[in-house]
């Protein structure tokens, strides 16, 4: 189609008619024009929205999939208690070798970005943070008669009792630090208030910033127990009955001890001693009237000796005392047995209390 210039159109000459058909092609002129740059625009701003959604999609799937739970993986692990009665302490990666540490009190170091972890004192081992765009896992398992301290990736340092499982992302996510505990452990959690911690078991999670506490949650006692030591925690319970006068959230003042009892689902909390829960990580255990199944529970986690007390009313006497862990298992025993009329016999992978 010829362009038309206005400029050049004498309209004084023209007829009323031919005045009327020039304007009509005009203004169809105009009109295509603005046609085509409406057209020119939706076209460029669907596909703007269209490579948004794809790279939004890219985003949210990459993400999704590093994002894998911790209660996931423990689920889908096999977990095998004969584990615990092994006589070393043992740090399966998650590409799922098993490598043994010798030491009683085994050390385990993680860099800033996870990648390297130092086992003892010299040995180092490279791993890579991700396997398929997903977390990768460590499990470190200490057996009976061992202890173990450990130093998180982002800083936090936790100590694990004997009979103790933690498994532990190599590299924390962007939004939160998880881990999942077996057993007994204390926790000294680096601050960070953007990415809170948390501590997940079979009955509670205990979500922190940065404090000082101690969990307890062996399969074969009859409660769950946070200590808090310094800071604030809020524990979440799993399944609790809410017939109690608890809700299932509790935030916990230091000097505080909240238990979770696995088989009313009720919770108590009391103002506790903190020392007496936190003495075992320098090999001290304190009591105060406990009772003697209790005690001699976890003297046999400590020493990897199964202990069997066969009257019923010297199990539920209650003692106070302090027992020395450096000492061997005879002197500690004798220790209580001059508090106490108990007699007892000792075979080679066991103590019978009479």
């Amino acid at each position: 189609m010829e362009k038309i210039n206005p400029k050049n159109i004498n309209f004084s000459s023209m007829t009323e008619e031919e005045t009327s058909v020039l304007k009509k092609r005009i203004f169809n002129t105009i009109h295509q024009k603005n046609t085509r740059k409406r057209n020119y625009w939706y076209t460029a701003l669907a596909a703007a929205c269209f490579i948004g959604c794809i790279g939004l999609s890219f985003y949210y799937y990459n993400n999704a999939k590093v994002e894998s739970s911790i209660t996931d993986f423990v689920n889908s692990s096999n977990t095998n208690d004969s584990d615990l009665k092994s006589g070393e302490v043992v740090l399966t990666l998650g590409e799922g070798n098993s490598l043994k540490i010798k030491e009683d009190v085994a050390s385990v170091n993680y860099s800033n970005t996870g990648e390297n972890v130092t086992i003892g004192s010299n040995e180092v081992v490279n791993q890579k943070t991700t396997k398929n765009k997903k977390a990768v896992f460590n499990t470190l398992t200490v057996p009976y008669g061992k202890r173990s301290d450990l130093t998180l990736s982002d800083g936090t340092k936790v100590w694990l009792n004997s009979g103790s499982k933690l498994v532990y992302p190599i590299a924390f996510a962007d939004d939160k630090r998880e881990v999942y505990i077996v057993g007994e452990a204390i926790f000294e959690v680096t601050h960070n208030k953007k990415k809170p911690f948390y501590v997940v078991s079979d009955y509670q999670v205990v979500e922190v910033l940065g404090t000082v506490f101690g969990v307890t949650n062996y399969p074969d006692e009859k409660t769950t127990n946070t200590v808090l030591k310094s800071g604030s925690v809020q524990i979440n319970f799993k399944d609790i009955n809410h017939t109690s006068s608890h809700s299932d959230k509790m935030k916990i003042t230091p000097g505080t001890k909240a238990s979770f009892n696995k088989k009313s689902k009720s919770i108590v909390s009391e103002k506790v001693n903190v020392d007496n829960y936190f003495s075992w990580k320098e090999g001290v255990l304190i009591f105060k009237n406990n009772d003697l199944q209790f005690i001699m529970k976890r003297i046999s986690r400590y020493y990897n000796i199964e202990i069997t007390i066969e009257n019923e009313n010297l199990a539920t006497e209650t003692f106070s005392g302090y027992l020395d862990l450096n000492e061997d298992i005879l002197s500690v025993i004798n220790s209580i047995k001059e508090s106490t009329n108990m007699e007892y016999i000792q075979t080679e992978n066991q103590i019978l209390i009479k």
